[in-house]
């Protein structure tokens, strides 16, 4: 487990991604009034998404940390070339402190322990943390960070330049790093072990580990990134869903059903936003076997089916979840919505039939349309089928009688 580094990291949510964890109650019961997002700022702490910017530019290096005076005279006295990670200028990596070989490198999946310093271009420090500890390739930090440690030999001290799109972009993070800023990060590797066994996780370790993963997509949601932050829940739920050797306390399975349904819930959001509508289904209707009066749930599925203009299967599920908080606003606005459309829908469709059957004024004139009904023959066409099965009653008694 990466537990040492991550409880370093819960002070500094700008590599973590967010705070403490909600109760499970606030989180199951209110939907956020601007988005169909799980209800991150107003009532969980835990998934308070504010502190979740994108990534930033960064400028000239800092000069070497007076503190590290020795790893900068080296890097001095043996400067290196700036190795473009990406090949786009975006990302730049340059060794200070050399490693202990190419074979000594981390391998995605590994959780690595490294010392970080981040400041701006004027020098200002926005970031230090002596033993960071994430999960390598998992996106856990900084892309910036996740993509250039792959790179870093074990004990390499490197200074690391990105731009914005893989730091944190145009959202900054209040109040220290401002938007589009720039970012140096120096970075040094000191261990690389493989990740945990799941199946030997205890329950509160599982859980844990869940929430860091969920945590770090609502990131990503915050940030817009909803590919990443599918990618996050996905990590999340495979954690939570991974067999185990350990026993686990009911109270245990509880929190891990818990947190589960709150992947979801924002998964099914994601998927939304991407209109990736089956998915998000799914993700709704998975939720709803395990709580079936979830009032998030319910909502997301009635979107679901409303964007997919299934407004009569809809309007019903939005219904439930109205009734179940009657003085949701957010619910009654879609419902309204949606119950506009579904009108709409219908007068559209009639009006297409009339059409189709050849009386595109019919709504003006209801009278004749009782004209067209099938049942409604017309007198001549009696009148004559009348006297042909008189003619053929006579002609009948006539040929008898000759016989």
């Amino acid at each position: 487990m990466a537990s040492n580094g991550e409880e370093r990291r819960s002070s500094s949510p700008s590599w973590a991604g967010t705070g403490t964890e909600p109760s499970s109650t606030a989180d199951s019961t209110q939907l956020d009034t601007t988005e169909d997002f799980e209800v991150l700022e107003e009532e969980e702490e835990d998934e308070d998404l504010s502190e979740l910017p994108p990534l930033e530019d960064v400028g000239r290096p800092p000069a070497p940390p007076r503190e590290n005076a020795q790893p900068a005279g080296e890097a001095a006295e043996d400067p290196q070339e700036w190795l473009d990670v990406l090949g786009s200028g975006l990302l730049k990596k340059k060794t200070l402190v050399p490693g202990q070989g190419v074979e000594t490198r981390p391998r995605k999946g590994q959780d690595v322990t490294v010392r970080l310093k981040a400041t701006l271009e004027d020098g200002s420090v926005v970031e230090e943390n002596p033993a960071l500890t994430f999960t390598l390739g998992d996106c856990d930090v900084l892309q910036a960070l996740d993509l250039c440690v792959q790179l870093l030999e074990m004990g390499e001290t490197a200074l690391i330049q990105s731009d914005a799109k893989y730091c944190y972009g145009v959202q900054g993070r209040s109040p220290d790093v401002p938007p589009n800023a720039a970012l140096s990060l120096e970075v040094e590797l000191l261990a690389a072990r493989d990740a945990p066994d799941l199946e030997l996780l205890s329950g509160k370790e599982k859980i844990e580990l869940a929430n860091r993963k969920r945590e770090r997509g609502n990131f990503f949601y915050q940030q817009a990134d909803y590919v990443l932050a599918i990618n996050s829940y996905d990590i999340a739920l495979k954690v939570i869903t991974s067999s185990s050797k350990v026993d686990f306390s009911p109270e245990e399975e509880a929190e891990l059903l818990d947190v589960k349904v709150k992947c979801l819930n924002n998964l099914a959001a994601s998927q939304l936003k991407l209109d990736h509508y089956e998915a998000a289904l799914k993700s709704c209707n998975l939720v709803l076997e395990h709580q079936p009066e979830n009032i998030k749930a319910l909502f997301r599925k009635g979107k679901v089916l409303a964007q997919q203009g299934e407004y009569r299967e809809a309007i019903p599920i939005l219904k439930a979840a109205l009734k179940l908080e009657p003085s949701n606003k957010t619910i009654h606005a879609e419902l309204s919505k949606l119950v506009k459309k579904h009108a709409d829908q219908r007068s559209l469709e009639t009006e297409m039939y009339r059409k189709m059957l050849g009386n595109p004024s019919a709504a003006g004139a209801p009278g004749k349309c009782k004209d067209k009904l099938p049942w409604s023959i017309p007198w001549k066409w009696l009148f004559g089928a009348t006297a042909i099965a008189l003619g053929g009653v006579a002609l009948s008694v006539v040929i008898a009688a000759r016989n």
